[in-house]
Order: structure tokens, then sequence, then C-alpha cells
């Protein structure tokens, strides 16, 4: 019986051909994520700003005007009220009341028994009460842990590689990254916790999609001491073409399947993990190999140097990716 390939073993991708276009549209796509970030905001959850959330489950979608004036009509503040996954699951965010827990608990008996009166059919998932210094701190906390995760990155593929090789790891990072906040941004899904836990999964995938692609390419520079750095590059994305689409195919069809039928709790984490993973194979592909071209890497960027500064191209002869000796 004959395995399933999904790429050919004489597989030869110029991908390259197409690399001035990728990376100017990268460029262009994260400086619109940065400014939807910075214009429209993120919809900070309660984790992040404070408050009481109240999500909810209606037998149809309700009246989201109607629903609004009930809650308002408490007098504890204004609410916001966002659909949740579905059109019949509706989340409900309020300021945190003055008193502690024990006002938070009385007004959430409150949210419950008035949306209960008009819709008795509504099944109540989940109450969350977080307050300001909590969530400030926890807003903190996750920014420093993507930018640490992504320096800490940065470093270690410059130790283990090059100082190219970092800079092109951390450039790849703030791209992923900088695609998904702006999906959030665009989209006005909810910004918390979970996010955070998704986007430093995204971190992670970037990085050991990036290193293998990246210790290929040293690999080949080292074998083929003649071969322009262009069709280099190709040779190497080529060769581990079919490791990376079997690995993204593979995560992309799970979270697929959590999309349609996992739990609304976990969407935002989901969605998230699911851009992060598509994008990261776009950009460990388009990113992270033509910059280094523009990092000035060259087929003798990493060979010894003789006393008058050329580099050293003896050692034994080896043979290109096509047959020829070079």
């Amino acid at each position: 019986m004959r395995l399933l390939k999904l790429v050919p073993d004489n597989t030869n991708i110029d991908f390259m051909k197409w690399r001035h276009v990728a990376l100017m549209l990268s460029i262009l796509i994260t400086a619109a994520a940065i400014a939807l970030v910075a214009v429209r905001g993120l919809n900070l959850g309660v984790d992040f700003i404070g408050g009481q959330s109240v999500q909810v489950t209606f037998a149809q979608a309700p009246d989201l005007d109607d629903l609004r004036n009930r809650v308002d009509g408490l007098g504890h503040g204004e609410s916001t009220l966002q659909e949740f996954g579905a059109p019949n699951v509706i989340a409900i965010r309020m300021p945190l009341p003055e008193g502690g827990e024990a006002a938070a608990a009385q007004v959430a008996s409150q949210v419950r028994q008035t949306i209960s009166e008009r819709y008795p059919d509504a099944r109540f998932d989940a109450v969350e009460t977080v307050s300001g210094k909590v969530s400030e701190e926890l807003f903190r906390s996750g920014a420093l842990a993507i930018a640490l995760a992504m320096l800490g990155i940065a470093i270690y593929i410059w130790v283990r590689f090059e100082w190219q090789f970092g800079v092109g790891a951390l450039i790849t990072l703030f791209h992923d990254v900088a695609m998904t906040m702006g999906f959030f941004a665009l989209t006005q899904l909810e910004f918390n916790l979970n996010v955070i836990a998704a986007v430093l999964t995204i971190v992670g995938y970037s990085l050991n999609d990036t290193v293998v692609i990246y210790d290929r390419i040293r690999e080949n520079l080292r074998k083929y001491r003649k071969m322009e750095i262009v069709p280099l590059l190709n040779l190497s994305l080529n060769e581990t073409l079919s490791r990376t689409m079997v690995t993204s195919l593979s995560i992309l069809l799970a979270l697929g399947a959590l999309l349609l039928f996992g739990p609304d709790v976990i969407f935002g984490l989901t969605i998230a993990i699911f851009i992060g993973i598509f994008v990261g194979t776009y950009s460990s592909i388009y990113v992270s190999s033509p910059v280094l071209t523009l990092l000035g890497v060259s087929s003798d960027s990493f060979l010894p140097r003789d006393p008058v500064g050329r580099a050293e191209r003896g050692g034994p002869r080896n043979e290109s990716h096509d047959g020829a000796r070079v």
C-alpha cells in the first residue's frame, strides 16, 4: 500500500519569485492591523477592564435593544451586549458595583431575575466578576508575557544561528502577533486571558516552524557553498514543505472541528490559534526566509575568512540539488 504524500518528493516551487510582492503585502496588512488596534481598539474582556460579565443562552435570538433596556433599568450603570459565538448567546458586561463581592452577587441576582421574567427559557452559563486592580495586573502581565516570549525566542535563535536569523525570527513573530491582534480589532471579538494564551501558543508554533526552516537553510549554506542565496532559499523551503504542510493541516483540521462543535467558552482561544497557525504557515515561507536577503545573507556570509578578508571556499566539492557539481 502506497503512502499518501501531500507534497511530492520532487517538488520545486519557486517561492522566492514572489518574495517582493509577498513582503510588500505583509507590510501593508501588518500596518493596517496595527492601525486597527490603535484606532478601533480591542474589545477587552472583564479580565482586563474589570466589571461583571454574564453569559446567557436564549431559546432564540433576543431583541438586543429590549434586553439592554431591561438590564440598564436596574440602575447599575450602562451595560454592553455582544453576541458570543451564536445569535442566541449573549454576553452582558456591566460596570463593577461598589460594595465588593456582596454587591456584585446582588447585582448578578437582579440581572438573572430580570432576564428570567422576560425570557423564562434563558440559561445562565457563566457569571464573572473581576476588580479593576486585578484586571490591570492581568493586562500588564499578559502583555509582558508576550513581549518576553518574543524577545527570548529572538535571543535563542541569535545564539543558535546568526544575528540575521534572530532578527528574521523576531520580525516573523511580530508579523504573526500583529495579524492576530488586528483580526480581533476588526471583528471586535472579546479579547481576554484565553486569547493571551492563544497568542503565546502562536508564538511557540511560529518559532517551531521558523527554526526548522532556518536549520535547513544553515545546513544548505554549508553544503552548497557556490549556490546563490535565492535558489538556496527555494531549495530549503521545498525540502521542508512536506513537514510544514502536514503539521499545519493537522492542527487546522483539529481547530476547525473545535470551531464547529466546540464549546463557546473556548471560541476566542480556538479562532485565535486558527488564525495564528494559518498566518504563521504563510510567514514561515514568505517572511522569515525572504527577510534574510534584505539583511544581507548570501551564500558566503558564514564562511571562514582568510587574512585579507575573503571568504574561503575550500573543502570538498558538493553536488547541487539538481545533480550538478558545485
